[in-house]
């Protein structure tokens, strides 16, 4: 049995936590969702439910993982043989996040070099470029393989060496490009319409389908509720304070969001264009934005890619040590073996995502395997996955433990401890309930339905057989 890892610095793991925080989500989700939502009185909202509901589960995963000393499954485990499921349905969570999260991730790095070899030459095209490039059955392959082998190579080399160390590097080079794209993007003429469209709230805008985006994207963009920051927390040492770490990287990843939002509303304003849904955002509106901008245009949409690369990359690397942990923790593989077997799997899944975008490859009632693994877990697994995890905290442990653990046996300070417990045993699975039942009903009446149900069903099907895992 291996020696268990441990984080090398206080600095490398808030980079390493704030990196699998920040991702896909924080550079096109939380834009198109605040421009779909209101701008302003959507960022408000988030803001709050980022300040309750989002630091209060990281500071409960950090707790747990570091009290047990474990990954998500042997956390919950060691409690209760019964709440194994909950840690397995993270650990499965991240097996179908990396099931399609890489084929993304694929096209950010593929995108550099598109950028670097004219694609802004012609905007008129990149619409048409980009679908022609993502059903291509064999090229986007290619760029999945080698944006795993980048995730393999950092995982394989450990905790402090791989992790910590890239963290340390690819957090910093994000900010500094999100920065100067931000900077550019103010510096354009009508900038401040954009500006004042994310940050001054229209209050009539908000309703509950406002409340209901804000909190999904508070609670998903923090990478809550698959086991990544149990996980982490894990390898913490006992001196570390859990409180200022969780507030450290809740507030390090809220700032790339907003960042996220001040580089793109600014020049949408400016040049009149509207953010569009998902990857069309991306891969097309956006490089056509930066096309705009003339001799300079190349230069920033290369840095953007490159930032989306890093923000995708920091992300991937803890799902995939999620599952590795599992595999060291619970079947006592060495760390190259977990890395090798899991990233296999893993690039099995990939194929299938980005086989379907093509229309070829099996298909689950209709649907391409792609949208299976998204609709899974961002509609069902994230959200019963973090719903648990309050529970199991807020019912099952002990309340003077939860308390020596977050205050170092009382040598660190958190006069909010009783809030923050109210949150966590009564307030937060409520509303992740609320988020769950509304994202299954969206499912169905977005014709998803059939895939909904499944996903209950294998939920319910590893509660009954996870103690044996």
């Amino acid at each position: 049995m291996e020696k268990r890892e441990n984080w090398g610095s206080k600095i490398g793991f808030i980079m390493a936590a704030a990196g699998s925080a920040v991702g896909l989500g924080n550079i096109w989700k939380f834009p198109f969702t605040a421009g779909d939502n209101g701008g302003g009185a959507f960022v408000l909202v988030y803001l709050i439910f980022v300040a309750l509901i989002g630091f209060s589960v990281m500071l409960t995963e950090f707790t747990v993982g570091r009290r047990k000393q474990l990954a998500a499954v042997g956390a919950f485990k060691s409690v209760d043989r019964r709440w194994t499921f909950a840690g397995v349905l993270g650990v499965l969570s991240g097996f179908l996040i990396m099931g399609f999260y890489p084929v993304v991730g694929g096209w950010a790095l593929a995108y550099v070099f598109k950028v670097m070899g004219g694609l802004l030459n012609n905007p008129a095209t990149i619409g048409d470029a980009f679908g022609t490039f993502i059903t291509n059955p064999t090229i986007p392959l290619i760029w999945m393989v080698l944006y795993l082998i980048l995730n393999i190579v950092i995982v394989a080399k450990g905790v402090s060496s791989g992790i910590e160390k890239a963290g340390k590097i690819l957090m910093p080079l994000l900010f500094c490009i999100l920065i100067v794209i931000a900077i550019k993007g103010l510096t354009l003429p009508g900038a401040m319409e954009g500006m004042e469209f994310l940050f001054k709230p229209d209050f009539s805008k908000i309703n509950g389908s406002v409340v209901l985006a804000a909190l999904g994207q508070a609670f998903f963009s923090l990478s809550l509720g698959m086991g990544c920051m149990i996980t982490y927390g894990s390898y913490l040492s006992k001196k570390e304070n859990l409180v200022q770490n969780a507030a450290i990287v809740t507030a390090m990843d809220t700032a790339v969001a907003l960042l996220a939002g001040i580089a793109m509303f600014p020049a949408m304003f400016a040049f009149g264009m509207e953010p569009a849904a998902g990857p069309g955002l991306v891969f097309v509106v956006v490089p056509t934005l930066f096309a705009e901008m003339g001799a300079m245009g190349p230069m920033f949409a290369v840095m953007f890619f490159i930032a989306l690369t890093v923000a995708a990359l920091t992300s991937s690397v803890s799902l995939l040590e999620v599952v590795v942990a599992f595999l060291i923790d619970e079947k006592k593989f060495t760390r190259k073996k977990a890395v090798f077997s899991s990233a296999s799997i893993m690039a099995l899944l990939c194929v299938l995502a980005s086989l379907s975008l093509g229309g070829i490859g099996p298909k689950l009632f209709g649907t391409g395997a792609f949208d299976v693994f998204d609709l899974l877990t961002d509609k069902i697994f994230l959200a019963i996955g973090g719903m648990l995890l309050c529970i199991f905290a807020g019912w099952r442990l002990k309340k003077e433990d939860l308390y020596d653990e977050i205050t170092s046996n009382g040598t660190v300070k958190f006069n909010l401890f009783g809030l923050w417990y109210a949150l966590v045993k009564f307030i937060i699975p409520i509303t992740i309930l609320i988020v769950a039942v509304n994202g299954i009903r969206q499912g169905f009446e977005s014709g998803s339905g059939p895939v909904m149900v499944v996903g209950i069903a294998i939920i319910a099907i590893f509660a009954a057989i996870s103690k044996k895992l």
